[in-house]
C-alpha cells in the first residue's frame, strides 16, 4: 500500500524518525493498542449514552471549520467533530493532500482570505519529489478513507510501514517506510485521536485530484 498510488505521507510536517524493522512494528501496534481500543469502545458507549464529549470545545470548533459537508449517518458525532479539529486545525492535512490546497483568490500565503479548495479536498495529487500525496477521501466502493480499515490506518500512523512495495522504497524494499509524512509525530497521538481522524475522513465526500494539465 503506497500513499496516493505512490505517495508516502498523510500531512504536512517533517518526519524526523524512521523505524528500522518491518514486521515488528505491526505486532507492537496491535499489542500496545489493544487496551486503548477497549477503552475507546467504552468511551464511545459513554458518548452515545451521556453526550459528555459535547463539552469539549474542539468538537464544535471542528464542525465550524470543516470545509466540506459531512455525512454523520451511522458515525460517532463527537469523534467526527474532534477528527475535523485534528485534521483542519492541528495536522495541516490540507496542505499536502489537497491540490491545490486553496481555491483561487483564497491563498493566505498571498495575503488573501483563506478559502480551502473544497472541490479537491484531501483528494491527493500533490507532488513532493518522487512522492505523490494520496487520496484520503472515502473509496467509492469500500467507503473507507484511502481504502484503509481502521486497524490498517492506526498501524500506519503508529509505525510508518508502507507495504505496497511501489518504488522508491526507503530505507529498503524489505523495510519500506513512509517518507515526507510526519508519522513519527502522529504516532504520539492517543488511539482515540487517531480513531477520530479516521471517523472524520469517513464522513467527508469522495473527491478526485484535478486532472493533469
Amino acid at each position: 500500500m503506497k500513499w496516493s498510488m505512490s505517495s508516502r505521507f498523510l500531512a504536512v510536517g517533517c518526519a524526523a524518525l524512521l523505524v528500522s524493522i518491518a514486521a515488528g512494528p505491526r505486532l507492537l501496534a496491535d499489542g500496545a493498542n489493544g487496551d486503548d481500543r477497549k477503552q475507546d469502545r467504552k468511551e464511545d458507549r459513554d458518548d452515545r449514552g451521556q453526550g459528555h464529549d459535547n463539552d469539549d470545545p474542539r468538537i464544535k470548533r471542528g464542525f465550524d471549520i470543516s470545509p466540506v459537508p459531512l455525512n454523520l449517518r451511522g458515525r460517532n458525532r463527537e469523534l467526527v467533530g474532534l477528527g475535523s479539529y485534528l485534521v483542519n486545525a492541528v495536522g495541516g492535512c490540507n496542505d499536502c493532500h489537497t491540490s491545490p490546497a486553496y481555491a483561487p483568490g483564497g491563498n493566505p500565503h498571498l495575503g488573501e482570505p483563506t478559502v480551502v479548495n473544497a472541490t479537491n479536498y484531501l483528494a491527493g495529487g500533490q507532488a513532493f519529489g518522487p512522492f505523490i500525496s494520496r487520496n484520503l477521501t472515502p473509496d467509492p466502493t469500500s467507503r473507507r478513507p484511502a481504502n484503509l480499515t481502521l486497524d490498517e490506518f492506526i498501524t500506519i500512523m503508529r509505525t510508518g510501514i508502507d507495504d505496497d512495495a511501489v518504488p522508491p522504497n526507503v530505507p529498503s524494499a524489505s523495510n519500506d517506510l513512509l517518507q515526507v509524512m510526519p508519522w513519527p509525530v502522529y504516532q504520539n497521538m492517543t488511539t482515540r485521536e487517531l480513531r477520530a481522524i479516521y471517523e472524520y475522513l469517513s464522513a467527508i465526500p469522495h473527491a478526485e485530484p484535478p486532472a493533469a494539465p
